[in-house]
């Protein structure tokens, strides 16, 4: 029997970035799963605080050279790759001049919002799914962290839902406390859109703050997972409303078995 394959889509990964509960999730699960006897492929943004020599970064040409048009205006998707020795695993990174040349994550040196934080989310989410294409790999699980993954399971189950490599696949998303009180771009909906997307599609992002990014990914995703002690109690609500499969929060301790076994019962194993 073939390995069930689990796609990783991180806002953040221990050790390119500070150590945050997030980060350390997206480090020590995707090789916990791999432990397990999954197959896995995992990828972040390439943010411009990650030191590229440090940590061995280079650039892998035949997957780089794709452009993503967002907004009437286009952007060069540049993958590149870096191995996590100790637990044999690589960790994709999606880069673009643009939106991740700056050196800070979401938030300016003034701790100010970046005004394009929309675009980069957008862009961030099409560059995994056409890198993935790019790859010919099927995944199981596609199982998303953090907000700015947050329009993964919408891309998946409709403009992306087509392709053969995703038309069996079930999203898990991970809600955390990784909370802004700004308003992403006005125009956030409309630059979603792609072939395959349409109005309806984008409702709740007309309204585009942290609360509704959320609703929108628990309203595409196959399986809910509270990343945090504590979320936000709106968001929280509406995942218990939605009547899709959950897991309450787990600790460090026992996570890993949970969300391995959340996998197979998604995929009726």
């Amino acid at each position: 029997m073939q390995k069930a394959r689990v796609l990783f889509v991180a806002q953040e990964i221990t050790p390119y970035l500070e150590e945050t509960p997030m980060g350390k999730i997206g480090r020590y699960l995707p090789q916990g799963i791999q432990e397990r006897g999954k197959e896995i492929r995992t990828f972040m943004p390439r943010y411009g605080c990650i030191n590229e020599r440090r940590n061995q970064l280079h650039e892998v040409i035949r997957l780089s050279g794709m452009n993503l048009i967002i907004d009437d205006a286009d952007h060069p998707l540049i993958i590149k790759v870096a191995s996590i020795q100790q637990a044999r695993m690589q960790i994709y990174f999606i880069d673009n001049e643009d939106y991740f040349q700056r050196k800070f994550t979401l938030r300016d040196k003034n701790n100010k919002f970046f005004n394009d934080n929309d675009e980069r989310a957008i862009f961030f989410s099409r560059g995994v799914l056409e890198t993935v294409k790019k790859l010919g790999w099927a995944p199981d699980v596609v199982h998303c962290h953090g907000w700015f993954t947050s329009l993964t399971p919408l891309y998946l189950k409709t403009a992306f839902s087509e392709n053969p490599l995703f038309s069996e696949t079930k999203v898990v998303y991970s809600i955390y406390n990784d909370e802004f009180t700004e308003g992403l771009d006005k125009g956030f909906a409309e630059k979603i859109k792609m072939e395959g997307i349409n109005d309806d599609h984008v409702n709740q992002y007309r309204e585009s703050g942290f609360v509704n990014v959320n609703k929108a990914a628990i309203d595409y995703a196959d399986g809910l997972i509270i990343g945090s002690e504590e979320i936000n109690p709106e968001v929280e609500a509406y995942l218990k409303a939605s009547g899709k499969p959950y897991l309450e929060y787990h600790p460090e301790e026992t996570y890993l078995d949970a969300y391995n076994k959340f996998y197979d019962e998604l995929l009726g194993n």
